[in-house]
């Protein structure tokens, strides 16, 4: 009789254990990987699986040879399921129509047999998200407060890009521009004046090319002070934009926000009054996000800096990466609704920055369809789904052919997933170039 293994038992790979809850929102998956491609840069259905992609039952009995007794491939679907989402990570569609590849098999006197392979394997996460232009990190939008008096005389319309230095609306035909930078005007400012705010505005007229470094120097201890060069270069702003040379920004001459906008709904009116403190409009940024909800289980595999492939509604796709993942948890479901699945609804927002937003095109609020590539295992063992059996006292097994046709139980803990190639991958007494039945389907 052959050896029951054709090689010494390999150190188990380090797989993925995170338990999940049954009623997911999203899917796991784990493929070979590609090569991944440099992303970077910087927000919902749930995917339904699309069918078993198990064998079915077969409709006459057979005699069964010796060995573990085989419960049915429905059975060991459905024990594999179970597996998945209390131990595995584990996907059962491929939203992005790849053809599942079919496993190495040979004929013999015992049936169909596959090689046990060793190679890389990597999970992955597909789920539905939200393609948009990004907001605040909390997702609500910007908002311009007026603090000028007088009459709206213009406004921006919804689409509109406005960037720094340009006129965001105007009051008593005076343009309000917009400047980039994190701290609102809260005075007036002149020649004299002394404070984080100038630091802000000198910021601003020198990016802006209204001055030189050798006028304002960024890295000079006296930045922060409006001096006789900011007065010139805030005189060159307010000749650039049309609006009263004075040299001094009043309160409410300017709106200080974190970068360019995109207006997403105005408030104001023309022809209304500009009062103090009201809001004008509302916008976000002029970068592209995409919005991902992963529920706990799905979101502790992801790490800022994975890489992404997100398909657009004409199935074209583009790359990107995880820029940020939220902190704070939400709900769509109430209490009951927790309490009746036996499993909580939170999820989490993933963010997802695109590698060429121009790639996204003029969409807005579209549903996209996202694959997020996490951590997998350099060399995994791996079999057909297939070849697993379901032991009577719980577990999974492979039978493995030996030299002499026959068939010897091997139990095994299961891995990751690779839907599209039909794999899994398997730890246990076995050693790559090991043959597997594989029952026929």
């Amino acid at each position: 009789m052959a050896a029951m293994n054709s090689g010494t038992p390999e150190t188990a790979p380090e797989t993925r254990q995170a338990t999940a809850p049954e009623a997911r929102q999203g899917t796991r998956q784990a493929t070979a990987p590609e090569t991944a491609p440099e992303v970077f840069e910087e927000e919902a259905a749930e995917v339904a699986a699309a069918g078993s992609p198990w064998p079915r039952r077969p409709q006459k009995d057979r005699p069964r040879p010796p060995g573990p007794r085989r419960r049915g491939p429905l059975l060991v679907a459905a024990a594999v399921a179970l597996v998945a989402a209390t131990a595995a990570a584990i996907v059962m569609t491929d939203p992005f129509g790849g053809s599942p590849a079919t496993p190495a098999r040979e004929s013999d006197g015992v049936g169909a047999v596959a090689t046990v392979r060793q190679g890389p394997l990597s999970a992955q996460i597909n789920q539905v998200g939200t393609l948009s232009y990004a907001a605040r990190p909390d997702g609500s939008a910007y908002t311009a407060v007026n603090q000028a008096r007088g009459i709206y005389t213009s406004l921006p319309g919804v689409g509109d890009v406005i960037k720094c230095g340009r006129t965001l609306y105007g009051v008593a035909d005076n343009p309000v521009p917009l400047l980039c930078g994190s701290r609102p005007f809260y005075r007036d400012l002149e020649q004299g004046d002394s404070g984080r705010d100038v630091k802000e505005l000198n910021r601003n007229l020198l990016a802006l090319g209204h001055a030189t470094s050798s006028e304002l120097d960024a890295d000079s201890d006296d930045f922060d002070d409006f001096t006789a060069e900011t007065e010139e270069a805030l005189i060159n702003l307010q000749d650039a934009i049309g609006a009263e040379e004075t040299g001094r920004l009043k309160l409410g001459d300017a709106v200080l926000l974190p970068g360019p906008l995109r207006i997403t709904k105005v408030v104001a009116a023309p022809g209304t009054r500009a009062a103090p403190g009201a809001p004008v409009l509302e916008a976000g940024t002029t970068a592209r996000q995409v919005r991902v909800e992963l529920n706990a289980s799905q979101q502790t595999g992801v790490n800022v800096g994975d890489p992404a492939r997100v398909t657009l509604p004409d199935n074209r796709t583009a790359l990107g990466k995880v820029s940020r993942i939220g902190a704070i948890a939400s709900s769509a479901g109430g209490k009951d609704e927790a309490s009746a699945s036996g499993a909580s609804t939170a999820t989490l927002p993933v963010y997802i920055t695109l590698k060429n937003p121009k790639d996204a095109g003029t969409l807005d609020q579209a549903p996209v369809q996202v694959q997020i590539t996490t951590d997998g295992v350099k060399k995994a063992l791996t079999v057909p789904v297939t070849a697993l059996a379901g032991l009577a006292g719980g577990g999974f097994a492979v039978e493995r052919v030996d030299t002499a046709g026959k068939r010897h139980t091997v139990p095994v803990t299961l891995g990751l997933f690779d839907d599209a190639g039909g794999q899994v991958q398997i730890m246990g007494k076995l050693a790559p170039g090991d043959r597997v039945a594989v029952p026929a389907t």
